[in-house]
């Protein structure tokens, strides 16, 4: 069985070696011991604090086998995408430029830099072992975020935002990048994605262009790519499609990705889940119905993949899945069935 739990300063060994592995682009997890240790000390801090409205919290979560220890996957959840620095994102629009007298009008396509999304809460540093992407723990790993979320709504903004990888070609680094951020910033995309990840976004103001681009102008390769999602997002993305997530008119301002928004109140996780008195069963249980289970607790949150059945306001659970939440007989618990789950046992 696999746990989700927030991360602890005793992970960062093998946080580092997660954050190593994952892809380039994945900028909220730098293979930077100083920055993954400082990430998961915000999260400590967050989960302690005593919040009446969302601010400077950042959330970050293990993936962990209750069996071997080892750790299988990193997520996060930010209160604000930009509390202390601008979340810039390109936004699309359409130029006119019209002649009168020639009879001429023009609808051109442009990215404007833009902070719009700073004011939402953002999905952050998803990352599974690749041996575990077509099991059901995928689920687990992005989605139990949201049961964090219905359990403290209060501590975000009513809209989460997620950032999808968009196409890169290894160490040849982006197609949209080289058209439009190495113009500006002289950097490759692995140079710049580094920065970002372990500097943050602030210092992008300065160089980013302040005037619309035209996409027209990039090159066949960058425009074939906008809000294109690379092979290393198919797996969130499909996952956060299928929870109610869209994209709209906003891409990365690093690799073209897309950038997801989902009204929390109408995501399937959140809009779907329940509180539910546990009562423990015996060691296990076969009977039930697949399910995604959460306790109620903020320092010691717990989400696990479980067999769980319902009677009326009352969730039957295997003693060894309310071991693995920390939970009692009698105590609170919030499930939501695991519906469209990926392939996989659990």
């Amino acid at each position: 069985m696999f746990v989700l739990r927030p991360a602890a300063v005793r992970d960062l060994p093998a946080i580092e070696e997660l954050a190593a592995a994952s892809p380039v682009g994945v900028t909220s997890l730098p293979a930077n011991r100083e920055t993954l240790l400082a990430r998961i000390l915000a999260s400590e801090y967050s989960l302690a604090a005593d919040v009446a409205f969302r601010g400077e919290e950042r959330y970050f979560f293990v993936l962990e086998d209750c069996a071997s220890g080892r750790l299988a996957g990193v997520c996060g959840v930010d209160a604000a995408a930009g509390f202390k620095e601008p979340f810039y994102s390109f936004r699309n629009e359409t130029r006119v430029h019209a002649a009168s007298e020639l009879g001429i009008v023009n609808h051109i396509h442009v990215l404007s830099l833009c902070h719009d999304l700073s004011e939402h809460s953002l999905l952050t540093s998803f990352y599974l072992r690749p041996e575990l992407a077509a099991s059901a723990e995928a689920e687990l790993l992005s989605r139990a975020r949201l049961l964090f979320i219905a359990n403290a709504p209060a501590r975000f903004a009513d809209t989460l935002v997620s950032a999808m990888l968009g196409v890169s070609c290894g160490d040849e680094g982006s197609p949209f990048w080289d058209s439009v951020g190495r113009v500006y910033f002289g950097l490759d995309y692995h140079e710049a994605e580094h920065l970002c990840g372990v500097r943050g976004r602030k210092f992008l103001a300065g160089l980013m262009p302040q005037q619309p681009v035209y996409v027209p102008l990039l090159s066949e390769a960058a425009q074939s790519v906008m809000g294109e999602v690379g092979a290393d997002s198919d797996l969130p993305y499909d996952i956060l499609s299928r929870e109610g997530f869209e994209s709209e008119n906003y891409i990365d301002i690093f690799d073209g990705g897309p950038i997801l928004l989902g009204r929390i109140n109408a995501l399937y996780s959140i809009a779907a889940s329940r509180l539910f008195t546990l009562r423990i069963a015996g060691a296990q249980m076969a009977e039930g119905e697949a399910s995604l289970i959460a306790n109620t607790s903020l320092t010691g949150f717990r989400a696990v993949l479980a067999m769980a059945r319902i009677e009326g306001d009352t969730l039957w659970l295997a003693a060894s899945a309310a071991q693995a939440l920390g939970v009692l007989d009698g105590d609170s618990v919030r499930m939501v069935p695991l519906q469209h789950a990926a392939e996989g046992g659990f």
